[in-house]
């Protein structure tokens, strides 16, 4: 019978290693694998950019999984399947895999179907998530943003949905995160400047790496070329609420009446 290896999963945060996790550090440190993700062969992690600033040294035999950032449907899947072969083959040597994610692995993460691709070829294995810090959590924390109290409702959705999603979600939730703005930057701000929403958003770049960026103006930035790695925290104050249920307590007067 073979003993296959682990596959972790570990979240690192968005940028800064001091959020990195003491289980993650110590998946780091244990003599597992490394793997981390590329988008092209031979270029720079992200992920294992955050470890290296935290002061781990690199592991000789830590290898590359490219993740082409494409949608054409047919190269991603043989980019997936490829990548999911490969983990496979390193796991039959029956050492563990700790696979680099930044942010959190369970959220708009590679991690994920990594995982599950890996899974669908080999049923046995163990897979293990280290959550995060999300990117839009440190976010609001950088920018002193509350993103929910009380009764408050909050929703993060990717930007590529557009302008009239967006438009219909300000409706609907009290607090947007806006994840990978870059190709609406124009359309966003249009939009915020129509529901006069401008001085209640914060537009964060990087977070938590030494290329932060905080823009409050968010007015500013239409025609910018901005980063991938960058997000709105947009807050609608105005919404109007519905009725709140809570608990049994309409169920009980119908019962005593």
């Amino acid at each position: 019978m073979t003993l296959h290896g682990k596959l972790i999963g570990a979240s690192l945060g968005p940028g800064d290693p001091e959020l990195i996790t003491r289980r993650a550090w110590a998946v780091l440190q244990s003599g597992a694998r490394w793997l981390y993700p590329v988008k092209k062969a031979e270029e720079s992690s992200y992920a294992l950019s955050i470890v290296a600033r935290g002061g781990l040294p690199i592991p000789a035999d830590a290898e590359e999984l490219v993740f082409p950032m494409t949608r054409d449907a047919d190269i991603l899947a043989k980019a997936w399947q490829r990548a999911a072969v490969r983990t496979v083959a390193l796991l039959a040597e029956g050492r563990d895999l700790v696979f680099l994610v930044e942010g959190d692995a369970s959220t708009f993460a590679t991690f994920g179907h990594l995982a599950r691709v890996v899974s669908e070829l080999l049923p046995s294995v163990e897979v293990e998530t280290i959550p995060g810090v999300s990117s839009f959590a440190a976010a609001a924390a950088t920018t002193g943003t509350v993103l929910a109290e009380e009764d408050e409702t909050f929703a993060i959705i990717p930007a590529a949905y557009g302008v009239e999603v967006i438009d219909h979600l300000l409706d609907e939730f009290d607090t947007l995160a806006l994840l990978k703005v870059k190709p609406l930057v124009d359309e966003v701000v249009d939009l915020l400047e129509r529901r006069d929403l401008l001085a209640t958003s914060v537009f964060i770049e990087k977070v938590g790496s030494p290329e932060e960026r905080i823009v409050r103006d968010v007015a500013s930035l239409k025609g910018e070329k901005v980063n991938y790695l960058s997000l709105m925290l947009v807050q609608n104050p105005k919404r109007v609420r519905g009725e709140l249920r809570r608990g049994c307590r309409k169920r009980k007067e119908a019962a005593d009446s």
